[in-house]
């Protein structure tokens, strides 16, 4: 499908920092990252399933991208500097979604991410991926998809980060946060809006790169959070 509102021209030239690709850019949280990556000076293309979906986004100075993740999606990869897959198939779908959004999905972002060049992708996981049995019956399958997909996203050449959120909220955005490598607390919450400014500042900032950040809403400002995580050694392969 075409990319619809998207300034070819504005992406390449010197005001542009980052051509990011948002996958799952109407999501909860999708939908407060775009509009801060666009004020960052960010060029960005949502992928959204339906046009309708993404007149906001568009609105707002973001490129769509019409397809299903359960589709053929790869030119929404060309010339892309990052790209922030926050996608999920949602509490309401079956095992097969799981599968094939949460981790087939997935799976083939990475791929076209890393076959087209593309330099940063950061992953919107779940915090019990680590360890998928600390989650409930019902919740199990779907962290277990999170988990192989960070899997295979660490085994790559992209400069990645995994984001793993505890259980989140509405709650509105505080800037403040509890992250680290492995939190011992499986029981927390985030407010999406804290997740999407994690994000923001997670492009780009060196203490994320080669980075699994568990993350819940804390004390520590999301700035100091990040500059703390630089002297912390990259995950190992």
């Amino acid at each position: 499908m075409p990319l619809y509102g998207f300034d070819t021209a504005l992406a390449f030239s010197h005001n542009v920092n980052m051509i990011i690709l948002v996958i799952g850019a109407t999501g909860k949280i999708g939908r407060l990252l775009v509009p801060k990556l666009i004020a960052d000076g960010h060029a960005v293309r949502a992928l959204v399933r339906s046009e309708a979906r993404g007149r906001a986004l568009a609105e707002a100075g973001a490129g769509l991208i019409v397809e299903d993740l359960e589709g053929s999606f790869g030119h929404a990869f060309d010339g892309i500097d990052a790209v922030v897959f926050t996608a999920g198939s949602g509490g309401s779908t079956g095992k097969d979604k799981t599968l094939t959004i949460d981790l087939w999905g997935a799976i083939k972002c990475i791929r076209l991410a890393e076959a087209k060049g593309a330099d940063s992708f950061i992953m919107v996981s779940a915090l019990k991926a680590c360890d998928p049995d600390k989650g409930s019956e019902a919740i199990k399958p779907y962290l277990a998809a999170k988990h192989a997909a960070d899997e295979i996203l660490k085994s790559t050449s992209l400069n990645y980060t995994i984001l793993r959120p505890g259980r989140l909220t509405d709650e509105p955005e505080s800037g403040r946060i509890r992250a680290a490598g492995r939190l011992d607390d499986y029981d927390g919450s985030i407010s999406r809006a804290n997740v999407a400014e994690c994000i923001r500042i997670a492009l780009g900032h060196p203490g994320a790169e080669h980075k699994t950040i568990d993350l819940l809403d804390g004390e520590e400002t999301i700035d100091d959070a990040f500059d703390r995580l630089e002297s912390q050694s990259p995950d190992q392969p």
